[in-house]
């Protein structure tokens, strides 16, 4: 896949799941551009990693949110109480996917969030 049609099918895959979970407003699309806008220079210096642009992009958002406080995407499968959010494995690699560390358990693939 080329550089802009990998980076659009991450772009795809996180906006799905920031939808799933309601965080698809105004502001964290915008946060999304950001991030695939900075992965850009990543994947001009280093082509061969295009299969772990998605994971990292999700990973980037992930964090900025952290940042400013939110937890996204949260777990809501596991029996685990206390609020926490659901991570990205594997950090680098192809097939991204959800994963509740907790619990240990595989949650669902990026971009298929409900």
């Amino acid at each position: 896949m080329n550089e802009p049609g990998v980076l659009l099918t991450a772009r795809a895959m996180v906006l799905h799941d920031l939808a799933a979970r309601g965080f698809d407003d105004a502001i964290m699309v915008s946060l999304l551009e950001d991030a695939v806008a900075g992965r850009q220079w990543w994947l001009d210096q280093w082509p061969d990693g295009a299969e772990h642009i998605a994971g990292l992009v999700a990973q980037d958002v992930q964090d900025r949110l952290v940042d400013s406080g939110v937890r996204w995407p949260r777990c809501t499968a596991c029996d685990d109480l206390n609020d926490h959010e659901l991570r990205i494995e594997p950090e680098l690699g192809p097939d991204p996917h959800w994963v509740c560390e907790r619990a240990g358990i595989a949650v669902s693939p990026l971009g298929r969030l409900t």
